[in-house]
């Protein structure tokens, strides 16, 4: 059967048809998204302002169309942090409903780290053990860990690329000492629950998710996207700390420049960086496996498992 997965993200508003029915690997067949940036577009409030509305209802209503035009029959839309935690997320939740008719899943950050979890063990499978998820999003990081489908750990902390480049790191050319205090500022958070992951015992396989960890392992010499999703890709400690500093002296127009890293995340990309350095640094891992797969997956493995044994295609 042919899915749409409307995945209404902090930076990015991405409809994926994929052709899915159960025991199979869903096959991507067209895309079509828009880089909205929402966790960016709030005002004082923290709300989302009136134009990041407009925009994300224009972007649904082409979706609507685009999932007409290409035959989907099943659509799983969501939302993640930046409508959750938004002071008018019901509101525009309504709105969205009201003029589009769709009705928008808000993911809570642990459904988000469940379900991008299991699309990590499916990828890598029963081998890797007990195995760790990292996934730097524009709103939050979610962090899972466990040996079965389901995580025996779960959680998600406010450390989004987006967000904090949003707070902290409002100037084009960072100020040194905004970036020491964001650096102390997310060491603290993912500080919380490491003794939480320490506990469950010692890690098999590390691995990230997010096009984030992709555009780092990008920077880091990984292979590009156009090799394929199977070739192997991995974000090294090493490689990964000698770029920080280098990021922190770099505009957003300089770091577009960098192979593999978009224009739209460029601004994003420093906060992104020391996000995963200090996540790496605090979980003690040298490198991390790059997942092609993640929350847009596991959605559509949630669906298709709901589908076993109903004889559905």
């Amino acid at each position: 059967m042919r899915l749409g997965v409307l995945d209404v993200g902090s930076n990015t508003v991405h409809f994926l048809v994929v052709d899915a029915h159960p025991g199979a690997a869903p096959l991507p067949a067209y895309s079509h998204k828009a880089e909205l940036r929402l966790a960016e577009l709030l005002d004082a409030r923290g709300a989302i302002r009136e134009d990041g509305i407009h925009r994300l209802i224009d972007h649904i209503a082409s979706s609507l169309r685009v999932a007409e035009d290409k035959g989907v029959v099943d659509l799983l839309p969501f939302a993640t942090s930046a409508v959750r935690e938004a002071v008018n997320g019901e509101a525009v939740l309504q709105r969205v409903k009201e003029e589009t008719g769709v009705e928008l899943q808000v993911l809570s950050g642990q459904d988000e780290a469940r379900l991008t979890f299991l699309a990590v063990r499916r990828w890598f499978g029963w081998s890797s053990g007990r195995l760790l998820d990292l996934d730097i999003g524009g709103g939050s990081l979610e962090i899972a860990c466990g040996i079965d489908e389901q995580p025996d750990a779960a959680f998600s902390l406010p450390l989004g690329a987006g967000r904090l480049t949003a707070a902290m790191l409002p100037d084009d050319r960072p100020d040194p000492e905004a970036v020491r205090e964001l650096r102390r500022h997310i060491r603290a958070q993912i500080a919380t629950v490491v003794g939480e992951i320490s506990r469950l015992g010692p890690l098999d396989h590390a691995v990230a998710t997010s096009k984030t960890f992709k555009q780092l392992a990008r920077m880091t010499g990984a292979a590009p996207t156009e090799a394929g999703a199977r070739v192997p890709r991995k974000l090294s400690r090493s490689g990964l700390a000698a770029w920080v500093p280098r990021l922190s002296t770099m505009t957003p127009a300089e770091r577009a420049k960098i192979p593999g890293v978009s224009e739209g995340r460029s601004r994003q990309l420093l906060a992104g960086a020391l996000v995963a350095d200090a996540a790496m640094d605090l979980f003690g891992l040298d490198e991390l496996d790059i997942c092609p797969w993640a929350l847009r997956e596991g959605i559509i493995l949630r669906r298709l498992d709901s589908m076993e044994g109903t004889g559905s295609r």
